[in-house]
């Protein structure tokens, strides 16, 4: 007895007899596009939180698209390799039946390939999506019981296709797709010696019934990710609207701010990048907050005392003879002189102004020791006093020599106004790690601790400048200049004693070759 097994160069099926049965690679379909992936349009009228949660949602639908794809058509895959190794399967046990088996009829070898065909069908139990037929002479003859649910007779597509298969034809796997379902099968031409007749064993498998199973799964994924889209998008909706609270309540805390009442503050909670944002505005705010109360204070102080003159000079004015040269000439001579007082108190305004503005200094290297003299010989028409030098720093270093020739000049003007003539004032200059020190020091009549801090605010002064000519203005100017070189002013005084006053300034220094 002997069956057709011609080869092909196809993938094999091993045949316990020692006999190469080609088997056909398995056709893969071609996996279905992925959907399109929406991405979050940014348009004007979509708030922040809007757009956060479009793109979140975007991305979580393609991760889940894209996982989902990727596993159906694996498990696809998986289960198209799962139909064909139960077709290699059933002819290798086939073809174990035809080379060892006996007709239990008669306990003989089998007579016809139509007895081989009927007791392999018998003897096969498919799985649920499987089925067995046989054809002999061209014709269906054997089908399995009424039990088994696939029944490849009644598909008469399929039919046809099997009546032409013969006996020279190649075992191997292949797929037919009818208006009924999809079909993987292999058809066994099968011959006996002695028989002139020939049979084909059929064994065929329900693609699309297998898949359906796995299409029903991921219809319950497609349900799971569509509530676990809703959940993220109500989580996330939920998380971005705390996220962006400090937002929220910075623009509602800039719409209370007026240029009246800058006292609104975001309150400020944990460590994120928003609480620091938020802490930043506020820093911000206390920045203008303390700027605008200055300019107004000092609007308030340069009112004041830009009053006081105004007042003098319409008094006179009113009261002018101008008949009498002398009260003419006297009254020309105060205005005169209280015009010089509004033009220096201008200046000297005009000079804090330019304090706040990044080009208030202009750093350049400076010989500190020839600065030093040129100071000491700039001063000596302030008044007649004793002029002399300390101490003089030998080194260069990067300041801006007009500030600070502007700042000693200031303190030695009010060293001559609180000292007396014949007594010493001194300048000095040291430098030592990077930090210059120049002093202006007087044997005047000194500060009291009381007016130690107010003297350096606009307008003030201590009790030994009552009645002395100024506009109070000169050691804020001081300050002003220090603080612009990232420096401070001190101050070493005591009534009856004299002062020192120091800018304490840091530097970069270069010793002279």
């Amino acid at each position: 007895m002997t069956m057709t097994t011609p080869t092909t160069p196809t993938a094999e099926l091993t045949d316990p007899c020692g006999t190469a049965v080609p088997a056909a690679e398995p056709e893969a379909e071609l996996p279905g596009e992925p959907p399109d992936k929406a991405s979050p349009t940014s348009r004007s009228g979509l708030t922040v939180r809007t757009r956060i949660l479009a793109a979140v949602l975007a991305l979580a639908a393609f991760g889940l698209t894209l996982a989902g794809s990727t596993a159906y058509l694996l498990l696809r895959e998986r289960a198209d390799n799962s139909i064909d190794e139960y077709l290699t399967r059933s002819v290798q046990e086939f073809r174990a039946l035809a080379k060892n088996g006996v007709d239990p009829r008669t306990g003989k070898p089998f007579a016809t390939a139509s007895d081989l065909v009927y007791i392999a069908i018998q003897r096969t139990v498919p799985p649920p999506t499987s089925g067995v037929v046989g054809l002999v002479g061209g014709e269906v003859r054997w089908t399995q019981p009424a039990s088994v649910r696939l029944r490849p007779e009644a598909d008469p597509e399929l039919v046809s296709r099997l009546e032409l298969v013969g006996p020279q034809d190649h075992v191997q796997i292949s797929r037919l797709t009818t208006a009924k379902t999809d079909y993987r099968y292999v058809a066994v031409p099968v011959r006996v010696v002695g028989d002139p007749s020939t049979a084909v064993l059929v064994f065929v498998h329900d693609r699309q019934a297998e898949h359906a199973e796995l299409t029903a799964t991921y219809r319950s994924y497609a349900v799971v990710s569509l509530a676990s889209l809703v959940l993220i998008g109500v989580v996330g909706w939920v998380v971005a609207g705390r996220l962006l609270a400090p937002l929220r309540l910075l623009g509602a805390t800039a719409k209370r701010i007026t240029d009246s009442d800058l006292s609104g503050r975001i309150p400020t909670s944990g460590h994120d990048d928003l609480s620091e944002l938020t802490r930043t505005v506020n820093a911000m705010l206390d920045r203008l907050e303390t700027a605008f109360d200055s300019q107004r204070l000092l609007l308030d102080d340069a009112g004041h005392e830009l009053r006081t003159p105004l007042t003098i000079l319409r008094g006179h004015l009113e009261l002018l003879d101008p008949a009498d040269a002398a009260d003419t000439a006297a009254t020309r001579a105060l205005a005169l002189d209280e015009v010089d007082r509004m033009h220096r108190l201008v200046e000297d305004l005009v000079t804090l102004a330019k304090a706040e503005r990044p080009d208030f200094v202009l750093l350049a290297p400076v010989d500190i020791g020839r600065l030093t003299d040129d100071v000491l010989d700039k001063a000596r028409t302030l008044g007649q006093r004793r002029w002399s030098i300390d101490h003089r720093a030998e080194a260069t270093g990067l300041l801006d020599a007009q500030r600070i020739t502007q700042a000693l000049l200031q303190l030695a003007a009010n060293a001559v106004k609180f000292s007396a003539d014949g007594t010493t004032i001194a300048f000095g200059s040291t430098v030592r790690d990077g930090w210059v020190r120049l002093w202006v020091r007087d044997e005047g009549q000194g500060v009291g601790r009381e007016d130690a801090a107010r003297i350096f605010e606009r307008f003030a002064r201590g009790q030994a400048g009552r009645g002395v000519e100024g506009s109070g203005l000169g050691l804020p100017i001081v300050t002003a200049i220090a603080e612009a070189h990232g420096g401070t002013i001190l101050l070493d005084s005591a009534p009856g004693r004299g002062s020192t006053f120091t800018l304490d300034l840091p530097i970069h220094t270069r010793e002279p070759l």
